[in-house]
């Protein structure tokens, strides 16, 4: 399963989030065995830190544009100041 997790931490977002999504469809419709099952949930369970992780860090990226008196950009600051 190590490498199942790194090869996950290699993914772009996009693809990590649309992989889980067909581990979810596959699940809920009940197409795999038992021990399939259990071995794409533990791969979703990676894909799902893996898009947390990237989401956390996108966010931290996410600066708010701050303005002037006249109404022009001066610069930015960080979304949450306190983190």
């Amino acid at each position: 399963m190590a490498n199942a997790a790194q090869d996950v931490t290699k993914l772009p977002f996009e693809k990590a989030l649309a992989e889980l999504e067909a581990i979810v469809q596959k699940l809920e419709r009940g197409e795999v065995s038992l021990d399939e099952s259990i071995t794409i949930y533990e791969r979703g369970e990676a894909l799902k830190r893996h898009c947390e992780t990237l989401l956390k860090s996108a966010e931290a990226r996410i600066e708010k544009i701050t303005l002037g008196a006249d109404g022009k950009p001066t610069g930015t600051t960080p979304l949450d100041p306190d983190k």
